[in-house]
């Protein structure tokens, strides 16, 4: 039996995980530290109120009495580590919560872990550092570079970005100087279920839904290699049970598409939902299938953000050959499951978009 701190689990993918973990090992301790700020949305945990081994806690990575008590008083002996500040756009505009977040507060949850798993006679006698990153700390590829693996150098090129390269560093010394067990993770970007929709994919369905406009940047050419959240999950799992401390796994999609290319695909996708579901036009009077017109007449061109990275790709060799992970979802199927979930769960994204974010989704979305 794993007994697990998951730090961000409110939030995209550590309340993704944290279902998944819950479906898979219901014998496990799950305990969520999350600190709530506009990502945070407890909303997504939902699932798991009746669940007997989940327990909530509101706080800050960076209270290391509090992180100090959960670990010692609930017998924790893993932490996944999610939460992070993890919007581009916003840290070009505000990188000072970056550092404090990413940086420090991973330093404050590796120095927390080291004095309980390593400086007391009661610690568990195996344990795990399980820190989650993302391709952007490798930089951008050109057209015809090798996807990123383990071993390309890290060339940030955003304050987040090298905010997430600065953790990433961190994790691997306190494993190199101190021995902790650890391990990271890289990943491609994600989709699905619970996304808040600052990112492309679910800022495009609530537009298209509600009759706004569905802004690309530049001309649509960027390049990312997508990856369903639940593929990511798996991944994670494989590498918290299977893979080697001190190690970095990289999780892809295998799904490169660029931007426009995916706007059209959800487009194409709105439009055959409101063919065989009348209902959709009632429900949704401003989307352009409730009036007869193609959700593509939404798509708009504007002006691209600074240091916008060209293309990302994930070379998952390492991951599969090892611990035998392959994804169970393609880009089609997945973002047809995304799709669905946004339309049966409307109250969930309403009440996000109603919030006081939506000011800055306005004004300062992220496309990729």
């Amino acid at each position: 039996m794993t007994s697990l701190l998951v730090t961000g689990g409110a939030g995209f993918i550590g309340a993704n995980f944290v279902q998944y973990w819950a479906r898979n090992y219901p014998d496990d301790k799950i305990v969520v530290l999350d600190a709530l700020t506009y990502a945070g949305n407890q909303a997504s945990l939902e699932p798991l109120a009746s669940h007997p081994g989940y327990r909530f806690v509101h706080g800050d990575i960076r209270d290391r009495e509090l992180v100090t008590k959960l670990l010692i008083d609930d017998k924790l002996d893993t932490i996944v580590h999610f939460a992070a500040e993890s919007h581009v756009d916003r840290s070009i505009h505000e990188p000072d919560a970056f550092i404090r977040t990413n940086v420090m507060g991973t330093y404050d949850l590796l120095e927390t872990a080291r004095d309980v798993w390593l400086g007391r006679d009661d610690a568990p006698s195996t344990h795990r550092f399980h820190h989650v990153s993302t391709d952007e700390v490798y930089g951008a590829l050109g057209p015809d570079d090798d996807a990123f693996t383990e071993e390309t150098p890290y060339a940030p090129n955003s304050p987040y970005a090298a905010s997430k390269a600065a953790s990433d560093h961190l994790v691997r010394s306190y494993h190199h100087t101190y021995g902790l067990q650890v391990s990271t993770s890289n990943c491609s970007n994600n989709y699905g279920p619970y996304h808040f929709p600052e990112k492309l994919i679910p800022l495009m369905i609530v537009n298209a839904l509600t009759g706004k406009s569905m802004p690309v940047y530049g001309d649509g050419s960027n390049i990312r290699d997508w990856l369903y959240v639940e593929d990511h999950c798996r991944g994670i799992d494989l590498v918290i049970r299977k893979g080697q401390t001190g190690e970095t796994y990289n999780i892809g999609g295998n799904h490169e598409r660029n931007n426009i290319s995916i706007v059209r695909e959800i487009c194409s996708l709105i439009d055959q939902r409101f063919e065989h579901d009348s209902g959709l036009s009632r429900i949704y009077k401003e989307s352009p299938p409730a009036s007869g017109k193609s959700t593509d007449s939404l798509i708009s061109f504007v002006k691209d953000r600074p240091g916008h990275d060209w293309r990302y790709a994930i070379d998952a060799s390492k991951i599969e050959n090892e611990l035998g992970y392959e994804p169970q979802e393609d880009f089609e199927s997945g973002l047809a499951c995304t799709l669905d979930w946004m339309l049966a769960n409307e109250p969930w994204w309403r009440a996000v978009m109603d919030g006081s974010y939506r000011d800055w989704i306005d004004t300062q979305y992220e496309t990729s």
